[in-house]
């Protein structure tokens, strides 16, 4: 049997079904008229042409209006069973993360190693946050990673005008976007570990809340920041350092997650996602996707809808031959 996906816009069927019955009933006929009145309604020689072309266009809006709808024949519906895990990514976008002591930049370079990621992800949902003293959304969590790559490419650090690097902070957001809040989160940090020396607070907050933290470090001891083109300097004016925090690593660790610094091999990134799915083995989610293996029917009105385009483009007027 034949169904539609959008049956409301057969409604839309209707007016056009007039406007044919219409064409029909008052449809021009010359048996009704004088030869001289006839002769002043269409020009000698030419016969008024018949109303063939406008019949064909509607009848063309009708089938084109069928198309719309989207008929199809049912066919049986497919369970597809596999099993994958939330991930929420934070972006450390504080001014340190402008040093160019890796190129171009530390940021940018963050931003290529999560592209890299994303090539070895199938199934999972990401969520996108960047964060420097507060947290703001990029993405929520979605398995379109080609909108996750254009969203991330146009994120920069201008977006927000506040200095610091809270983590903190970000593990509260980044925990209201996982939809099973018992079970086992994983989060990713592109950062360079931000300037606290002491991360207890986080690693408290990360076990509580059920949270692995994957930290992808990047940065080296000899980092300068420039913004607007000047050096980045204290209140003192001397100018600023920024290196890689290596007391981050604690905050992987000790929540059962795992720890990479930054290197130029362009697969290092997989090194943290096989740590990930190692800590996450027996805590994936089962998830059952249903796939309708429906016969889609528009193209043969649409088929219909051009032909009578067509015949309405070239129904022109006769020209008497006697």
């Amino acid at each position: 049997m034949i169904e539609f996906y959008y049956p409301i816009v057969l409604l839309l069927t209707l007016p056009s079904i007039g406007l044919f019955w219409m064409i029909k009933k008052y449809s021009f006929d010359e048996s009704k008229f004088s030869k001289r009145v006839l002769s002043k309604i269409a020009p000698e020689g030419v016969k008024r042409f018949s109303n063939k072309k406008e019949i064909f266009l509607v009848l063309a809006i009708i089938f084109s209006l069928v198309a719309l709808s989207r008929p199809y024949l049912k066919g049986k519906e497919i369970k597809v069973n596999s099993k994958s895990y939330e991930i929420v990514v934070g972006f450390d976008i504080s001014n340190s993360m402008l040093s160019s002591d890796i190129y171009p930049n530390r940021l940018e370079f963050a931003k290529e190693k999560f592209f890299k990621m994303l090539g070895f992800l199938k199934t999972q949902k990401v969520a996108i946050l960047g964060f420097s003293s507060r947290a703001f959304l990029i993405a929520p969590p979605t398995d379109d990673y080609e909108s996750l790559k254009f969203l991330v490419k146009n994120m920069q650090t201008d977006y927000i005008s506040l200095k610091g690097t809270d983590i903190a902070e970000f593990l509260k957001s980044a925990n209201n976007f996982f939809e099973n809040k018992d079970s086992n989160k994983a989060v990713v940090i592109f950062s360079d570990g931000g300037d606290k020396k002491d991360y207890s607070k986080e690693i408290s907050y990360a076990k509580e809340h059920h949270i692995k933290v994957f930290v992808y470090a990047i940065g080296t001891n000899k980092g300068l920041v420039k913004i607007n083109g000047k050096m980045l300097k204290d209140k003192n004016g001397n100018i600023v350092v920024v290196g890689l925090n290596r007391a981050i690593k604690d905050l992987a660790l000790e929540t059962g997650g795992a720890y990479l610094k930054y290197s130029m091999q362009s697969d290092d990134i997989k090194a943290l996602l096989d740590a990930m799915q190692s800590a996450f083995r027996d805590d994936m989610m089962q998830n059952t996707k249903v796939i309708k293996n429906n016969l889609e029917l528009f193209f043969v009105p649409l088929l219909f809808a051009i032909v009578f385009f067509f015949l309405a483009s070239f129904s022109f007027p006769q020209r008497r031959l006697s």
